[in-house]
């Protein structure tokens, strides 16, 4: 079973590891995942080295089957954020 690792273990951990106040690390926090998500919005793709890639994965329109009833649905296209982790993170693991 994967282990939960919340923003709020983050903000822990990170509380100290740098020596903050759990103010300063909230703030710390929301302001990287901002930033990666106006970058991601912006340039479709941000790389932080040495973690990894988030890229905007597109998804065209397709056909698919309602489970409950079976009958037939158009799914809309659809954008979704894709992540593909450094060779150096691979490696770590």
């Amino acid at each position: 079973m994967a282990a939960s690792y919340g923003r709020k273990h983050l903000i822990d951990d990170l509380t100290k590891e740098l020596d903050l106040s759990k103010a300063q690390a909230a703030r710390t926090v929301s302001a990287v995942f901002e930033t990666l998500a106006k970058k991601i919005k912006k340039h479709g793709k941000v790389q932080v080295l040495p973690f990894g890639t988030f890229n905007v994965a597109k998804r065209a329109a397709r056909k698919g089957v309602n489970p409950k009833t079976g009958t037939a649905i158009k799914i809309k296209a659809s954008k979704s954020v894709r992540f593909k982790p450094s060779k150096s993170l691979k490696d770590s693991l």
